[in-house]
């Protein structure tokens, strides 16, 4: 059995990038790129007031919310037809596959959450979905 170098690895994320599919402001906090990670990805994500992420499909793994300010409305399923709302200390889970687009429901205040998947990659593999689409089906 081979041994690892393990050491305990701090991220302090200092700048924001915008996930490209989502469209929100997330801190990329452990990764693959930036702990080495192999089995799990952390982040900071803000909906800004007012704000949502553009409906969207994780591909392929599993994420679990945990949300520290604001409320949330999480549309999800065929055609974003079902909700759920949550705030501070609420956990979130969504399976693979599962579209689903999360709301700020504040007009004033952002709404701030901790992501973790099961997927060490931050570039996710996220793809579109149009809610449109499920009722032509």
């Amino acid at each position: 059995m081979q041994e690892t170098e393990q050491k305990v690895v701090t991220v302090r994320p200092q700048q924001e990038i915008a996930a490209a599919v989502q469209r929100l402001p997330y801190f990329i906090g452990l990764s693959a790129r930036t702990a080495g990670t192999r089995g799990l990805s952390m982040h900071l994500v803000v909906v800004p007031p007012g704000g949502q992420a553009e409906p969207h499909i994780h591909v392929g793994y599993e994420t679990g919310i945990y949300i520290l300010e604001g409320r949330i409305e999480t549309r999800y399923g065929p055609g974003l037809a079902e909700s759920v709302i949550n705030e501070p200390g609420d956990f979130v889970f969504i399976p693979p596959g599962v579209p689903h687009q999360p709301v700020n429901l504040s007009a004033t205040e952002p709404a701030r959450a901790v992501i973790a998947r099961n997927d060490a990659n931050e570039a996710d593999r996220v793809i579109p979905y149009d809610p449109a689409e499920a009722s032509r089906v």
